[in-house]
């Protein structure tokens, strides 16, 4: 028998997605979106697929070599309404069960995105951008060339990690198509930006979120309203404290859910559940006395098309079921009225989207595990009852051995508990010695999770042991702990990271405690730089669009002004403090091999970091290599060009060949 290989950085190209599902309104069925690379593209294709529970049979619904997403049924289930790029631009198209061409029903000059049925089925509601002496009739043109033009920056939110400089004459607005018609009729207007969000059941409004501030460089509210879709008067439901999104409803119309914050500990709070009750006008939050965050804030590197789901209602108006991140999971919580809430779902692995029976609880739900990248289950959240719908990687996995990471807990400095998760190489074989690699993740309010990571399994097949860890700054252990590290970057959270890293070395015999590599992106990148600037335990690290410079990053990054007072507690008037927890200041004592890779789009972490770091290193004859990535941001390693993000493993891969 074949002896199995490890996985690749190139078995990208061999490994399907699948996300957004959505359960038909009869029950028997489920429509979502599958997406591959195309190696010969060089690009994602995503189309939609549907899977009848009778005979678990997996149907091409949608064809073609662009990207389609954001699938939603019709009221009666005959039609699915979806976002397709396959005309040049992201425009809204319907497409029949029966089958058939899809028919196109926007053409909009900016696209069109956010679907949203009428009660009835007889209207869509679409959220497009609508620039200055423009039109919501005015066309999209495949062909027609931008001209340039000068950018006049008058704002400091003048441009985005994920859509690049942004135009001060263009919003988003809302809009509304009749289907019979074909008449379009725009519902917002003003210089604000509206973010659709759901119909209520009975017709009656349109949930919307805006921020209606003056200072917008300095607001960071939004807010949720009501528009009455009939006379078009608006409704303000929140009071201005904080920052509320996903909203949903009650099917009887009567209870409006949504999740968000006031921002007691700014980015670091965690997003509550809210129900807004129309009768009385009043506002309840849900969870309250719940120690974890609604909603999901798991990183990865492999899944597409994933987005938090909303909260869904059961048809007795009363209960509801909702996502939850926690200890390592994501998982489904069940709620209702009562103030009830308890798992649903609470096994070790990532629940990355779900579509609720309101009719009774079941679902159909996206997981995804360590050694699965995802698939779908039907799953009856009362019992627990659970069937695989697909197994889109079954074949290829079959091919390939994985390594099953193993759950540590420690105490980490100060009594701070730290949950993570050790992976032995490929093909471990015992009283032997391997490397070690701490991997770090972003955010820094993010979470590793109990889900497949491509990175790692490339690192365990080259023969490297992984340890991965949610040090203090992480979510899902509590509002004390995610906060924690503002206001101490390079302190507790660094001593953690430390601490994790003798741990292991103290369970597990199999390691080489002199060969040690470290790794991190973002805020990980953050770290890596830290760490490299305060011990030379490390035989060698790569960094990745990261942070060396609070001073400059305050300036540069198109979140800099503020984020930097939010996580170092300092603006430049405290220039002795970001000058402090700035890597860049300890760079005389790195003596560590350090790779830098670097997209030269990145916006969040701007390539001037980067830049920075490396002359300062080389100016000291310092054992370092700086790659830049071009046409890429701060996303390159989820969802960045398939080759560049192959060129990133490998680059990983060989820096710690080569020194560790």
């Amino acid at each position: 028998m074949e002896k199995k290989q490890g996985m690749k950085p190139e078995d990208l190209y061999q490994l399907k997605s699948v996300s957004e599902p959505q359960l038909s309104p009869c029950g028997m069925g489920a429509i979502y979106t599958q997406t591959h690379i195309d190696k010969k593209k060089n690009d994602y294709i995503s189309n939609l697929f549907y899977i009848s529970f009778d005979d678990k049979k997996p149907i091409q619904w949608t064809y073609g070599e662009d990207r389609t997403n954001s699938p939603v049924w019709s009221p009666d289930g005959s039609k699915v309404a979806f976002v397709s790029t396959r005309n040049g631009s992201p425009q809204i198209f319907i497409l029949t069960k029966v089958g058939g061409e899809a028919k196109q029903i926007t053409n909009c000059k900016n696209g069109a995105t956010t679907p949203v049925w009428s009660p009835c089925g007889k209207k869509l509601a679409f959220s497009t951008k609508i620039g200055k002496a423009e039109s919501i009739h005015d066309q999209f043109q495949k062909d027609k060339d931008k001209e340039l033009k000068p950018l006049e920056v008058n704002k400091m939110k003048y441009k985005s990690d994920a859509s690049g400089f942004i135009n001060p004459e263009e919003f988003s607005q809302i809009a509304i198509v009749n289907l019979d018609t074909e008449e379009v009729e725009q519902v917002t207007q003003g210089q604000l930006h509206f973010q659709l969000g759901t119909w209520s059941p009975n017709g009656k409004y349109i949930a919307y979120i805006a921020d209606t501030s003056e200072d917008t460089d300095f607001s960071f509210v939004s807010d949720v309203y009501l528009l009455e879709v009939k006379t078009k008067e608006t409704y303000k439901l929140t009071e201005s404290t904080g920052m509320f999104y996903h909203t949903s409803w009650s099917p009887n119309s009567r209870y409006l859910t949504f999740v968000g914050s006031e921002r007691e500990y700014e980015n670091a709070t965690h997003a509550k559940l809210f129900i807004y009750d129309l009768e009385k006008s009043i506002t309840i939050c849900m969870t309250s006395e719940f120690d974890a965050p609604v909603g999901d804030f798991v990183v990865g590197d492999f899944l597409q098309g994933v987005t938090a789901p909303k909260v869904q209602w059961l048809e007795d108006n009363h209960s509801f079921y909702f996502q939850v991140t926690d200890q390592g999971n994501t998982s489904i919580y069940f709620g209702n009225l009562s103030g009830e809430l308890y798992p649903a779902i609470n096994d070790n692995q990532y629940v990355y989207g779900f579509s609720l029976d309101p009719k009774n609880d079941k679902a159909v739900v996206g997981i995804s595990n360590s050694t699965e990248p995802g698939d779908l289950y039907f799953i009856h959240l009362s019992t627990g009852e659970k069937e695989r719908l697909t197994k889109v990687n079954e074949e290829f996995l079959k091919t390939r051995e994985l390594s099953i990471p193993e759950v540590i807990e420690f105490e980490g400095t100060e009594g701070w508990k730290v949950h993570g998760w050790m992976m032995k190489p490929t093909g471990y074989t015992e009283r032997k010695k391997y490397p070690l690699i701490l991997e770090i993740h972003g955010g820094p309010h993010a979470m590793y999770a109990n889900t497949y990571f491509h990175e790692f399994q490339m690192l365990a097949a080259e023969g490297f042991a992984v340890l991965y860890v949610n040090p203090r700054g992480s979510h899902g252990y509590g509002q004390r702990h995610v906060d924690a590290v503002r206001g101490d970057y390079g302190g507790g959270d660094y001593r953690d990271l430390m601490t994790a890293v003798d741990y292991v070395l103290d369970e597990f015999e199999f390691i080489d405690h002199t060969r040690l590599g470290v790794t991190g992106g973002s805020y990980g990148g953050f770290m890596t730089n830290w760490i490299v600037g305060h011990t030379n335990r490390f035989k060698a690290a790569v960094t990745q669009r990261s942070i060396s410079n609070w001073i400059s990053f305050y300036g540069v990054s198109d979140i800099g002004y503020y984020f930097t007072d939010w996580q170092i507690l300092a603006d430049l008037n405290k220039m002795e403090k970001l000058w402090e927890h700035s890597p860049l200041k300890y760079v005389d004592h790195v003596e560590t091999p350090l790779l830098i890779l670097h997209g030269e789009k990145d916006y969040r972490c701007p390539i001037e970091q980067a830049e920075q770091l490396f002359i300062a290193l080389k100016q000291r004859k310092k054992e370092t290599k700086f790659v830049r990535f071009p046409e890429s941001n701060h996303e390159l390693s989820r969802s960045g060009k398939p080759t560049l993000r192959i060129n990133r493993l490998e680059y990983i891969r060989d820096w710690f060949m080569t020194y560790v």
